[in-house]
């Protein structure tokens, strides 16, 4: 079982954005790819179904879901929504990047 923490405030974000994107009762959808200036980067969706590959789990209302080929490299990871002067947006803490670009969309492991 993977462990991922997402926040209340990143729950209450991903809500939000269900609801105005018609997209209630989906899963969230949280996957790493190649790509970036660090070699993976973070993805996030929306999905409808799940494909049988992955494992998934409830934070209240919002289901997670992460694929298993992600899984190992997403352990520990804690999701988190900030609204700020500076930077507002989805902002992800993963224990086991080795290094992270300055924009924090791309990781190494």
């Amino acid at each position: 079982m993977v462990s991922v923490d997402v926040t209340p405030a990143a729950e209450e974000q991903v809500r939000k954005i269900m609801l105005r994107q018609n997209k209630a009762g989906q899963a969230l959808r949280l996957f790493v790819q190649g790509g970036g200036c660090s070699g993976l980067t973070y993805g996030m969706t929306f999905d409808q179904q799940e494909t049988g590959d992955e494992v998934a789990w409830s934070h209240e209302d919002v289901k997670v879901v992460v694929d298993k080929a992600s899984a190992p490299l997403l352990q520990g990871l804690k999701v988190d929504y900030l609204l700020g002067l500076e930077a507002s947006g989805f902002k992800i803490f993963n224990p086991n990047a080795k290094e992270t670009c300055s924009c924090g969309k791309s990781f190494s492991a």
